[in-house]
């Protein structure tokens, strides 16, 4: 209330108001990041979007700050794509974007990719990413037949083995084991993404009656050499000489030949 004088009387003018507080958000309503916070988030969008090829923290934390916690950036931006038609993914322990699993079948006829791969191949395949590092002995021994020297080969063009070093033994047998390129393709993070024996069997891929203490064995595809390894000695990629086998029984040739296998590659592009 105003008196004569013009100044306001009563009650104690504001003194009895209650300050209001901001309320707490509910649990389903996310608080929108700060605009530094967006910004950063942005930053890693377009970098991610951008590359030809998935980029390891490292990599993307040198546009950042280096306070910022990049691996929570990145997670935080996953959450952001979960919904969407693609999707931030890790792959091989680095990140990049995919186009959403249940959208794949739309983009089949733009990237169907036909590779002749034999059983002989893909069972060559499998051995060295369980057993890795794995020597050719070693594999032929655990397939129960003899492989011929174009499974190998096959594999080391199209990127998914490598070969890792020698092993201490008579001979010195090249070792081998898989890629980053492996990782990719198939959409691990890591080796150890592998489906291990409960998944196996539920696949249907092994015999229900397996033998008492049937074990599969447990992955690694560490880049250090093992204690029975040796470096291959700056021999260049493709120029391994064991066992050339021009010479190979017919038999064994023809086994490259049987079982062709069309390998889809669905890109993510």
């Amino acid at each position: 209330m105003v008196g004569k004088d013009g100044k306001r009387s009563g009650g104690g003018g504001d003194s009895g108001r209650v300050p209001i507080l901001p309320l707490a958000l509910p649990s389903n309503v996310a608080r929108l990041p700060s605009a530094d916070r967006r910004e950063k988030l942005r930053i890693l969008e377009a970098l991610l979007f951008a590359a030809s090829e998935p980029l390891d923290e490292a990599s993307l934390a040198k546009h950042l700050g280096a306070k910022d916690d990049v691996v929570q950036l990145l997670e935080e931006l996953q959450t952001v794509y979960a919904g969407r038609g693609v999707n931030l993914v890790r792959v091989a322990g680095k990140w990049a974007f995919r186009t959403a699993e249940d959208l794949s079948f739309l983009l089949e006829h733009n990237a169907l990719e036909q590779r002749k791969l034999s059983r002989a191949a893909l069972e060559t395949l499998a051995i060295i990413a369980y057993h890795q590092p794995a020597t050719r002995a070693e594999i032929e021994e655990i397939r129960g037949v003899g492989i011929s020297k174009g499974s190998l080969d096959v594999l080391l063009e199209i990127g998914w083995v490598r070969l890792r070093g020698r092993r201490r033994a008579p001979g010195r047998p090249v070792t081998y084991g898989t890629t980053e390129a492996f990782l990719e393709h198939f959409g691990f993070d890591s080796i150890r993404d592998l489906p291990g024996l409960s998944e196996l069997k539920g696949a249907g891929l092994l015999d229900s009656n397996l033998p008492p203490g049937f074990m599969v064995p447990e992955p690694n595809d560490s880049a250090a050499l093992s204690e029975d390894e040796d470096p291959l000695e700056d021999e260049a990629p493709g120029e391994h000489t064991e066992d050339d086998d021009d010479d190979k029984e017919p038999e064994r040739r023809e086994e490259e030949a049987e079982s062709i296998a069309p390998v889809r590659a669905v890109s993510a592009g």
